[in-house]
């Protein structure tokens, strides 16, 4: 049997910062994936320039049932410990909006960072492993297609059930179960929202176009683009709003908020009595959506001038434009979803060292545990952070 201090399984973005770490703290550390090729996410992440993290990471970037767990680690391993790292790799990267961090180049130049991290310190990788069976008698034993393996350690980075083409599983939430640990319902997060009344007619129509709104659900709020696509609605703001979203439950778009729509529509009705409001407001939004809109709601007055719309009709489009209330079907599902929300409970770990409450030496960092970031590099920061954390103590 193949002894080790710490086995890891996943070698994602969490896994591979815990090994790194562990390592260099003198631990003989050996990383599991299931895949011939690791870091998929993070190769894919960002249109493939990596949004490796964000400089303005709070706790209250991250869904939690315990919103508090997450501090820890973060203060611990902060945005500015990783970009320092970056740094030192020479990797040149670039700030979008909102404090994302993305790299000028390849996502390949973060992967291959953290590979090096991990080869320096002498971390054995092995790629292509299945694992078959998990025992433990003081030690962990693993029996796996490549061998029998065992550790005083064990490290869980398996991700969740997002994207399932790429290799997730759920595998993680089967290790927590096994050693009695309890584990929350999941479901897709950071993902589109599609509909199945007249909506999805309109989206498709409107596919392609995308425009600033802000969109809220009852208790969440949030300001960025908006993206019309063959299936319905996407975008920055929908992905971020799904974290929030529950079944069933309306949303609400406002597709001008920055300006107060009744105020506009009575101003332009005074200045431009004999115009058309499909052509007015083609000035504030696609003319496209301006039409559709019209169709759906108020085609008698679409060739009529807004002289001859009263007053009151025009303050009740401009709730609907200040407030446009859609009732989604559901989500696109893992099968897009860029995160899984839920998953193991933090209540059964340390927020510390990420070590189970109830089994010791089994660890859970990354998206396997019930925490999830914003859209932004969030989901990565959290990866950084407790991976390093875990890699402290295992």
């Amino acid at each position: 049997m193949n002894q080790y201090d710490v086995i890891i399984i996943g070698a994602g973005a969490a896994g591979l910062m815990c090994a790194a770490t562990a390592a260099r703290r003198g631990r003989r550390v050996l990383l599991l994936d299931n895949s011939r090729k690791v870091g998929k996410k993070i190769l894919m992440s960002g249109g493939g320039r990596c949004n490796f993290t964000n400089r303005h990471v709070q706790p209250g970037n991250f869904v939690s049932a315990n919103p508090h767990f997450c501090k820890s680690a973060l203060k611990r391993y902060t945005q500015w410990d990783f970009i320092a790292l970056v740094e030192r790799y020479g990797i040149a990267y670039h700030e979008r909006e909102h404090g994302q961090l993305f790299c000028d180049g390849s996502a390949r130049e973060i992967l291959d960072m953290l590979l090096a991290e991990c080869d320096q310190p002498g971390v054995t990788l092995l790629t292509g492993c299945e694992i078959r069976e998990i025992g433990y008698a003081q030690r962990y034993r693993l029996q796996t297609s490549l061998g029998e393996f065992s550790a005083d350690s064990l490290v869980v980075a398996t991700g969740g059930l997002s994207i399932p083409s790429m290799g997730s599983s759920g595998f993680g939430y089967t290790i927590a179960r096994q050693f009695g640990l309890r584990v929350l319902p999941q479901r897709a997060g950071l993902v589109p929202f599609t509909f199945s009344d007249r909506m999805k007619e309109v989206c498709t129509r409107l596919a392609g176009i995308s425009l600033p709104v802000r969109m809220h659900t009852d208790n969440h709020s949030f300001t960025e683009q908006l993206l019309f696509t063959h299936r319905g609605l996407s975008g920055p703001v929908v992905l971020q709003l799904s974290n929030y979203w529950r079944a069933g439950e309306p949303v609400v778009v406002d597709l001008l908020p920055d300006t107060a729509a009744e105020a506009l529509l009575l101003t332009l009705k005074a200045t431009h009595p004999r115009g058309l409001l499909k052509n007015l407001l083609a000035q504030q939004l696609p003319r496209k959506l301006i039409n559709q809109l019209m169709a759906l709601y108020w085609a008698e007055w679409s060739e009529r001038p807004v002289s001859d719309m009263p007053d009151q009709l025009l303050r009740r489009i401009a709730g609907q434009l200040n407030g446009w209330t859609l009732k989604p079907a559901g989500t696109e599902g893992y099968r897009t979803a860029e995160v899984t929300l839920g998953g193991v409970d933090t209540d059964e770990l340390s927020s510390k060292t990420m070590e189970s409450r109830r089994q010791p030496g089994l660890f859970f960092i990354g998206e396997v545990m019930d925490v999830t970031g914003h859209l932004g590099g969030f989901n990565f920061q959290w990866a950084w952070s407790s991976g390093y954390a875990a890699g402290q103590f295992v």
